[in-house]
């Protein structure tokens, strides 16, 4: 078998290099898709809970102060450093896996849990109501602080409960607030005992304000003003005192309380999204379960434990939930394409080495001895090159998976080196020495082929029926689902494929009566192109309608986005005050680059009509340029004259109310009839629904109001908000025109904010990859099948050429040659994904992936036909099929016409 194989390697090396390099690219995408999966996932998760404030994400543990009837140097002792050292060791030897402990940011100590009043009349009291403070002896503070001011507290002997004066350290932002300078004492009341002298010795900043150690316990880094139960507003101030460790047994002494604590951060690096239901479950178990049985077992019987890490893995799972069947589809329709050109390359190869095959049969070659040595063969060159796309996969996406990259590539590997010789086994199971041509017109399908036929389109009829019914939240790990947009191009490819030779035949006989020649031989020679056809026309039509689908479904979610911020600012800026604008900014902003049109209009969002307990925002517009804004942007246009104030109703006491247009919650409360509406202001107006409107650009929301702000008292017509529209606004320059008179808000940016999780960016990176590999395996299977038919036709072409046929002629020859088929795939195509993108969009809910939570008023976000996405593959696929017929004409007539007949015979 050797000998075989090194004499086929050498006779062929063109090919062997091709089927190298399509099965080494092929198993790297393969690799590379589960890999950036999980990447993109992993880099979610962490973005979640960085994201989430670590007095959610961080598990603390605690446990009440010792028993007061245990002697008071046991109580010392439990809440001295080494004691809380040797129970933090514990708990963090007891928390499951995969739940990771980020030791830097993690620390224990002891804390008053209430807040006694201070008696320094020096402390700052806004309210007239004493200043309170926390005392805190956490462990770490010299690791995790800078030194601003004099120096960390320390201990001088043993503290004890009875000890008179400690010292503490507070961060910049206490001493600020408080008035507190190093040297400072504060006194904190005791319990039996006079009150506890607490020096100041040193002003800190954090190294990390954001992280664990400070961030979980917020007072510790910034006081706050508390309000009193019961009062309003007044207020009084709560800081904390940073103690040394060693001080923790003077805690036991005050009015606060205190209490021993264990915090535990978790490590975000550690943190992967195939784990999430492992983790949920750890931090359970921490929480409420055997996780917290064993601490309490081994360390502290009274710890208890809270922490909201769980909840956001929840709000995670749940939006990785939503995005991953949309994954899941882009993935199925691009691995059935790169399946179908793999299956592709191997028939194109058995069918250029048929008669080389038939005569190895017919010389007494047993089917199993040739299927083996082909196997051999191809596997020579595909096991090397599925490795190296592997090894690729590998070192370009890093990832904690291997399993998933290692069985797609192998799964690739396997199609490739089964192909050939799979395809060869099947066509020469009978001997043969001659065999008949298989002409696309004239060959009838076999029976097993119609029955996998239908086969198919009964499993993409079920696809498509469950998808349309369950939708993609549904369909998570159901393949079949998945699989719909590929079973429905594979049907319909299919189909075309029996109904190719009927226009064909139609054609050819009226053709026949041309007085040219090239016209009638180009529809002959392309009826009579080989069934071995299917193949190419099957991957052709599958990754048209695998690009066509995906690019849908990025300018679904691009357009989803677009909408969601113009309904949130309202046109393509918004500059808004809590009051009224002052009267110059208008002009200023109309000289602003970039700017094309403004609104003014006034909103009142305290009006209230017949004098409700409900406010409805009511906003008074300049309808002239309130108008074509509304007809613009698509939300509630309106004609104009319906609510000019000079318009009125039919008489009598109507005669004075402002025509409205109003939302349908609005219309439904309040009717049809002139009722009164009570502004902010305090004074009144009388309108009456006219009109009715889901929604209006000034305003967002289910209840509103629209009138002509010419109807409107001077001081209600003020306006409040101005509308911009334009192209390529600066925020910049917007701001600096403004300044502080109002905010500024431009749909661009709030666009850019709804890409609120790395599963958002990288699902679209995934699609945006499926779509390029679709119409890069399109080309490449128009490629192999031009290529596969080439010195077929250069043979023709110089036959031709000796009998009279002008270059000219032989050009026009190749490219109505290649038509028909480059046609019918490029059309079918473009009616596939249409038809596909259509019967699949009520199951498609693009919302998670474009939006991350939903907007109840942006509504759902469904599928729908992006025109370039349909048409710019096959565009591409008809003017590449033409590309390379007439390149091929031109080098054909390059060359003599008997070199190119002894190429051809000897071929």
């Amino acid at each position: 078998m050797a000998p075989w194989v090194r004499t086929r390697l050498r006779a062929a090396p063109g090919a062997a290099g091709a089927l190298a390099l399509l099965v080494a690219l092929t198993a790297c995408l393969a690799a590379v898709f589960p890999r950036a999966v999980d990447h993109y996932e992993d880099a979610g998760l962490r973005h979640a809970v960085d994201r989430a404030n670590p007095a959610r994400t961080s598990v603390q543990l605690y446990a009440p102060q010792p028993d007061l009837l245990l002697p008071q140097h046991l109580r010392e002792d439990a809440v001295r450093p080494e004691t809380l050292a040797r129970q933090y060791a514990k708990v963090l030897a007891a928390v499951p896996g995969p739940l990771g402990v980020d030791r830097g940011q993690s620390t224990y100590g002891a804390r008053t849990t209430d807040h006694p009043e201070t008696t320094d009349p020096w402390l700052p009291r806004p309210y007239g109501l004493p200043a309170r403070v926390s005392l805190v002896a956490q462990q770490g503070l010299a690791d995790h602080a800078r030194v601003r001011a004099g120096r960390l507290p320390r201990t001088t002997g043993e503290v004890t409960a009875t000890t008179p004066e400690v010292e503490a350290a507070v961060t910049a932002e206490t001493a600020r607030s408080l008035r507190i300078k190093a040297g400072s004492v504060i006194h904190v009341p005791g319990v039996d005992r006079e009150p506890l002298a607490v020096r100041v010795t040193g002003i800190v900043a954090p190294r990390d304000p954001s992280g664990a150690f400070w961030s979980t316990q917020p007072l510790l880094r910034a006081p706050a003003l508390v309000p009193l139960p019961g009062a309003d507003p007044p207020k009084y101030w709560l800081g904390t005192l940073l103690l040394a460790p060693e001080a923790a047994p003077a805690l036991l002494s005050t009015a606060g309380i205190p209490e021993r604590y264990w915090q535990l951060a978790p490590a975000a690096g550690s943190l992967h999204a195939h784990e999430t239901p492992r983790l949920k479950s750890a931090v359970a178990s921490l929480e409420a379960g055997p996780g917290l049985r064993n601490v309490r077992t081994t360390a502290e019987s009274l710890m208890q434990a809270n922490t909201e890490l769980d909840d956001v893995f929840t709000s995670y799972d749940r939006l990785r939930t939503g995005i991953a069947p949309l994954i899941a589809v882009a993935a199925s329709g691009a691995g059935t394409v790169a399946a179908v050109v793999l299956l592709m390359a191997g028939g194109l190869a058995a069918d250029r080495r048929r008669s080389e095959l038939a005569l190895l049969r017919a010389r007494g070659a047993s089917l199993r001895g040739l299927t083996a040595r082909l196997v051999a063969e191809t596997a020579v060159v595909a096991l090397p090159a599925g490795a190296l796309g592997l090894a690729a996969a590998l070192l370009a996406v890093p990832a904690p998976r291997t399993g998933y990259a290692l069985a797609a590539a192998a799964a690739v590997t396997a199609v490739a080196c089964l192909a050939l010789p799979l395809r060869a086994a099947a066509a020469h199971r009978a001997v043969r020495v001659h065999t008949d041509r298989a002409d696309l017109t004239s060959t009838r399908p076999s029976r097993r082929r119609t029955i996998a036929e239908l086969t198919l389109l009964v499993l993409a009829a079920g696809a498509v029926e469950t998808l349309r019914r369950r939708g993609t939240s549904g369909s998570a790990g159901d393949q079949l689902v998945s699989l719909a947009p590929a079973l429905v191009a594979v049907v319909a490819a299919l189909a075309l494929v029996r109904l190719h030779p009927l226009p064909l035949r139609a054609l050819a006989r009226p053709a026949g009566r041309l007085r040219g020649v090239v016209g009638h031989l180009s529809l002959a020679r392309a009826g009579r192109t080989s069934v071995s056809a299917v193949l190419p026309l099957l991957a052709l039509l599958t990754a048209l309608t695998t690009a066509a689908f995906g690019g849908s479904v990025l300018a679904g979610v691009g357009e989803a986005r677009d909408r969601a911020a113009l309904l949130t600012v309202g046109a393509d800026a918004r500059i808004e005050a809590a009051d009224t604008l002052p009267a110059t900014l208008p002009d200023r902003i109309r000289r602003s680059p970039g700017v094309h049109d403004l609104v003014r209009v006034s909103i009142d969002h305290m009006a209230r009509p017949q004098d409700g307990p409900s406010s409805v925002p009511l906003v008074g517009a300049d309808l002239g340029t309130y108008a074509g804004l509304a007809a613009r942007t698509g939300f509630g246009p309106f004609p104009e004259r319906k609510l000019k104030a000079t318009a009125r109703a039919d008489g009598g006491s109507d005669s004075d109310a402002l025509p409205a247009l109003a939302s349908p919650a609005t219309a439904r409360t309040y009717g049809t009839r002139p009722f009164l509406v009570r502004l902010g202001d305090g004074n009144t107006v009388t309108v009456r629904i006219v009109l009715v409107r889901k929604q209006t650009p000034a305003v967002s929301g289910s209840q509103f109001l629209v009138v002509d702000r010419a109807g409107l008292s001077a001081r209600a017509a003020r306006p409040t908000a101005l509308l911009l529209t334009g192209d390529r606004l600066n925020a910049a320059d917007l701001r600096r025109a403004t300044g502080a008179a109002a905010t500024v808000q431009l749909r661009s940016e709030e666009r850019d904010g709804y890409v609120d999780s790395p599963l958002q960016s990288g699902a679209e990176r995934v699609y945006t990859a499926a779509v390029a590999a679709g119409a890069g395996y399109a080309v490449l299977a128009l490629l192999l099948a031009l290529l596969r038919t080439a010195p077929e036709r250069v043979a023709l072409l110089a036959r031709l050429r000796t009998m009279g046929l002008t270059r000219a002629q032989g050009r026009r020859l190749l490219v109505l040659e290649s038509l028909p088929q480059a046609a019918l795939a490029a059309t079918g195509g473009l009616l596939t994904g249409w038809a596909t993108i259509h019967l699949l969009a009520p199951g498609i809910d693009l919302t998670t992936i474009a939006l991350a939570a939903p907007q109840g008023s942006a509504g759902r976000t469904s599928l729908r036909t992006d025109p370039l996405s349909l048409t710019a593959p096959a565009a591409t696929v008809l003017l590449l099929t033409v590309g390379v017929a007439a390149a091929q004409a031109w080098w054909s007539g390059r060359r003599g016409s008997v070199r190119e007949l002894r190429a051809g015979d000897s071929r």
